[in-house]
């Protein structure tokens, strides 16, 4: 069998499953391999007397519709205030803490489907074992011979048919036989076989016990759901035998599982998932495997072979795949870059498509009933951070689903806007579920009031890369209404009220790392008018509640500019414009420290000694673009500074998110350095991203990561191989999207670019600059257009 290093994940053998069963769930080990189609999601552990392929349907949460609001926060939030403007920041903090967020102050969770079990008790002694994951396919395999017959196993998810799809072939007729059964972790569950269909019914219980930290108590039932499994054979037969299907003697077998709820939006669960499974089926016809595969294919293929990556190959690169990780820290291994880059676009495809939900935190894989932090959608950097690569690795329309949820909390978030703020527009804050709240919830993180602003610069990001006009006038009206939000929200930085005792201690206030040092020093910066600053705020999630961080001041800064210009290019709202620049004016500016770093805060608190994992003061030179190489040195000397202090260690969003900056910041080595940890440290053998525990966001933020060293558009210009590491001396790769609308080809030897073809989308004009190196290059661009250019990139 050929095994492209680039391509393939592969094993020698099983998935072992790990941590012990929970609510009658097998749960999956970290070597399993998964499958998705953006709404069902599927782990496979490639057993051999027993496979379990555990199943997640993205509707499937705890909880039912519900509105964490509460009605006339605002009037703690005004008493707030005023102890902000008399300097009595500790009681102005405690006040928020107890009286702002939401009510109750957690979330539902992301929660398993069930388990699809296949039993075959006579295959007990394998040889010539081999699983894998095939990413240009999106194909997974099961291999091996028992008794001298070869069985072979093939599993995928399909977006066009809705369905997930296993073939079972033998090299002998007559030589498949299994039984097939569910497990469930819901206790209102009913299994029942008929004929050559497996049906699970039922319906999802009240949120835990009482104490639970993770989910919100809910005393009803919630969601109700169907799985329906069928099964045809070739040869043999299939029977019935109370809750399982048993085959007997088949030459060849395909099994078809469809799965649904009766979730309809966030406000509504009144749908039916029997005749939603039912019209999956008719509509799926007489499909053979065969015809399901190649639709399958045809679909994911125009998706994931619009970028490839080609490095080259390391000494381990023909072993298999968690043979390869643990020398990824000390030898080079190129290939396994590029194969962590596919892998992030094959998650990216399997778990965001237009009509499914957003990916969470585990995109749409979680075998746990309780997972760790609900599974859900946090947005102070890890929900963001999931669609960092949709854009730049051509994927665009893979952002709808991000797109929906916005459009969702923007709806919710108008009440928290007014009952908690007493604000125009909408707001909303770092976590959320299906159910759409936009309160706050949790710790001291819960007071972050930027996930509104974070999440509308997406929208402005879309319309960059795909010069969109008709989608930017669609989404104007939201990201204005933010906007306007802030403009209410904004309070004048009290900054010669604030003693410097009492600073101290309202930095503490609700902080989470209590044995961090709390003492530094303040000092004083001139402002021609008062500084505008949020409150109460937090920079993610570190520091206690604050007014003002950077990160606050450098995503609105971002996102005031991102509205006045989307505001231009539609010709409306000239007053607005002058509004939201008259502000932008007075954010508080980006400041220096004493210790030579980028300030996280407005006073100078930072300690150089903190490793914390949140690096949010540097959003500016990563998501953002407000602190760049050339147009603001002196800045990103600072940001460097304030990520040398941090360090590269953290967990693996973390991680990911230094491979970007390190990038952003033109240091090749430095990005490579961390991408190395990353994997010999921070990934499990299936090449999930280990936060620890799984959580996806590290998987995506390094592909995004990987091609901001490769390609930047970011500044004004398309820089080509702006941070290439000395030890990817060769390699090409197509299809990068950058912004303006323009598709990017390069290929590259001993470390220099020796052929560059830029793309123009239908539609996008216009001037366009190439930088390569200290050279630039500037071309007047025409609607579809190719550009080519070879050797006299030399003379650049």
């Amino acid at each position: 069998m050929s095994i492209d290093p680039a391509t393939m994940l592969w094993y020698t053998q099983p998935a072992t499953p790990w941590h012990p069963g929970r609510h009658d769930i097998n749960c999956i080990s970290d070597d399993a391999v998964p499958i998705g189609n953006g709404r069902l999601g599927a782990m496979v552990c490639g057993g051999v007397a027993s496979e379990t392929i555990q199943l997640n349907e993205d509707t499937f949460w705890s909880g039912i519709p519900g509105d964490t609001t509460r009605p006339n926060a605002v009037k703690h939030y005004r008493r707030s205030v005023g102890m902000v403007r008399q300097g009595k920041l500790v009681e102005a903090g405690l006040i928020a803490m107890e009286h702002l967020r939401g009510d109750p102050n957690t979330l539902q969770a992301y929660i398993p489907f069930a388990d699809l079990l296949l039993a075959f008790p006579d295959h007990k002694s394998p040889t010539e074992y081999t699983r894998g994951l095939d990413l240009a396919q999106a194909l997974a395999w099961v291999s091996y011979t028992n008794n001298g017959v070869t069985y072979r196993r093939e599993i995928l998810a399909s977006y066009p048919d809705q369905v997930i799809a296993i073939q079972i072939t033998a090299s002998k007729p007559g030589s498949i036989s299994f039984t097939a059964s569910y497990a469930c972790g819901q206790p209102d569950h009913q299994s029942t076989a008929t004929g050559t269909t497996l049906r699970l019914t039922g319906q999802t219980s009240p949120s835990p016990e009482p104490g639970d930290f993770i989910i919100a108590q809910v005393a009803e039932k919630g969601l109700r759901f169907e799985a329906r499994l069928q099964i045809l054979t070739t040869g043999g037969t299939v029977h019935a035998q109370g809750d399982k299907l048993i085959v007997s003697g088949a030459d060849s077998v395909t099994l078809l599982l469809a799965g649904a709820t009766s979730f309809n939006n966030y406000q509504d669960i009144s749908g039916d998932p029997a005749s939603r499974v039912e019209a999956t089926f008719q509509t799926l016809g007489a499909k053979t495997y065969p015809q399901i595969c190649a639709a399958h294919l045809q679909d994911y293929q125009s998706l994931f072979k619009r970028v490839s990556l080609a490095l080259d190959n390391g000494p381990a690169s023909s072993k298999p795949t968690d043979q390869r990780l643990p020398h990824a820290g000390t030898a080079d291994d190129p290939a396994l870059m590029a194969l962590y880059f596919n892998f992030g676009r094959y998650l990216l495809i399997s778990s965001s498509r237009p009509g499914s939900q957003a990916a969470t935190l585990q995109g749409i894989w979680n075998q746990d009933p309780l997972p760790t932090w609900g599974s859900k959608y946090t947005t102070n950097i890890n929900l963001q951070m999931n669609y960092w690569p949709a854009e730049t690795t051509n994927l665009s329309e893979l952002t709808e689903p991000l797109f929906s949820l916005i459009r969702d909390v923007s709806q919710t978030g108008r009440r928290v806007a007014k009952e908690h703020y007493g604000c125009r527009g909408w707001v909303f804050h770092h976590n959320t579920d299906l159910w759409r709240p936009a309160a706050p919830v949790d710790w001291d993180a819960a007071l972050w009031p930027m996930g509104s602003a974070w999440l509308c610069t997406h929208l402005w990001e879309h319309y960059l890369y795909t010069r969109d006009r008709a989608f930017l006038a669609e989404w104007y009206p939201i990201m204005h209404d933010s906007v306007l939000f802030y403009l209410d929200f904004l309070i004048e930085y009290p900054k010669t009220l604030i003693p410097q005792n009492d600073l101290d201690n309202f930095m503490a206030v609700g902080r989470r790392d209590k044995g961090q040092d709390q003492t530094n020093e303040s000092k004083s910066a001139a402002a021609p008018l008062p500084w505008l600053v949020t409150w109460p705020s937090h920079s993610p999630e570190h520091g206690g509640v604050v007014p003002g961080p950077t990160m606050d001041m450098q995503i609105l800064r971002e996102h005031f500019a991102q509205v006045i210009e989307s505001a231009r290019i539609l010709g409306v709202d000239p007053e607005f414009q002058a509004q939201v620049a008259a502000a932008r004016a007075r954010l508080v500016p980006n400041q220096i420290g004493k210790h030579g770093q980028l300030q996280e805060w407005v006073e100078d608190k930072d300690d150089p000694t903190d490793k914390h994992r949140h690096i949010s003061h540097v959003w500016g030179v990563y998501p953002g673009s407000q602190i760049t190489p050339r147009q603001t040195p002196e800045l990103c000397a600072a940001a460097r500074k304030s990520l040398e202090f941090r360090g590269p260690g953290g967990t693996g969003w973390s991680r990911a998110w230094k491979i970007g900056l390190w990038a952003r910041l033109a240091d090749g080595e430095q990005a490579h350095k961390l991408l190395k940890q990353l994997l010999n440290e921070s990934t499990y053998p299936n090449l999930f991203d280990a936060h620890p525990p799984f959580q996806i966001d590290g998987n995506f933020g390094a592909t995004a990561g990987i091609v901001e060293m490769l390609m930047q558009s970011h500044a004004g210009e398309i820089e080509l191989l702006p941070a290439l590491p000395g030890v990817w001396p060769n390699g090409s790769v197509r299809g990068l999207l950058a912004r303006g609308g323009f598709t990017v080809d390069l290929q590259w030897q001993s470390g220099r670019l020796v052929n560059v073809t830029l793309h123009s989308r239908a539609g996008v004009r216009g001037p366009c600059t190439l930088r390569y190196g200290k050279f630039t290059r500037s071309l007047d661009i025409a609607a579809e257009t190719t550009y080519r250019m070879g050797p006299e990139l030399q003379t650049i």
